[in-house]
């Protein structure tokens, strides 16, 4: 994997590189599973923007609030969401913080367990391939054995120092 390399000097905060054959894959089983149940996933459109930015605040942190107004500047827009009729349940944003990084990406706590995560991840990172990227960084991992499992996301030896959240001002 010699683009790891160039990418580890990007960021270094317990990231993930994923090889995007491996995200496809793993999307086609989770879409299946979700095939009528009246669930949208679609890239999020400019009149939402303020919707999105604001659910994406009282539902997870202002922190990402403001990468959703970093994806909203794209064009196209950088960010998938998922909705049941009016409801938003999901959203991921890709491209944001820094170039080929996924995330964030969050989905209700009362929505997940139903594959809705996995397919916004898989849109994402297809987006990253279509912009010409071979790999995607996941940046700040949280869940990691979740992104290892969806999509054979693999640790970058040595992410976890001199990455790019080091100095984020938190006031």
């Amino acid at each position: 994997m010699p683009m790891a390399k160039l990418f580890t000097l990007k960021s270094k905060i317990r990231c993930r590189i994923c090889w995007f054959p491996a995200a496809a894959a793993g999307c086609a089983f989770a879409k299946a599973e979700i095939r009528g149940r009246g669930l949208v996933f679609r890239r999020a459109i400019a009149p939402e923007k303020q919707v999105v930015q604001a659910w994406v605040q009282q539902h997870f942190s202002h922190f990402w609030a403001s990468e959703v107004e970093v994806a909203f500047s794209r064009q196209p827009v950088a960010l998938w969401v998922a909705q049941e009729g009016q409801q938003l349940l999901g959203f991921a944003c890709y491209d944001c913080t820094a170039k080929a990084f996924f995330g964030p990406t969050g989905v209700l706590e009362a929505a997940r367990g139903r594959g809705i995560g996995k397919i916004l991840l898989v849109k994402a990172l297809e987006s990253l391939r279509e912009q010409g990227y071979v790999y995607g960084i996941i940046g700040g991992v949280g869940p990691a054995d979740y992104y290892a499992k969806a999509v054979d996301a693999r640790l970058i030896p040595g992410s976890d120092t001199h990455h790019v959240y080091q100095n984020l001002l938190r006031g």
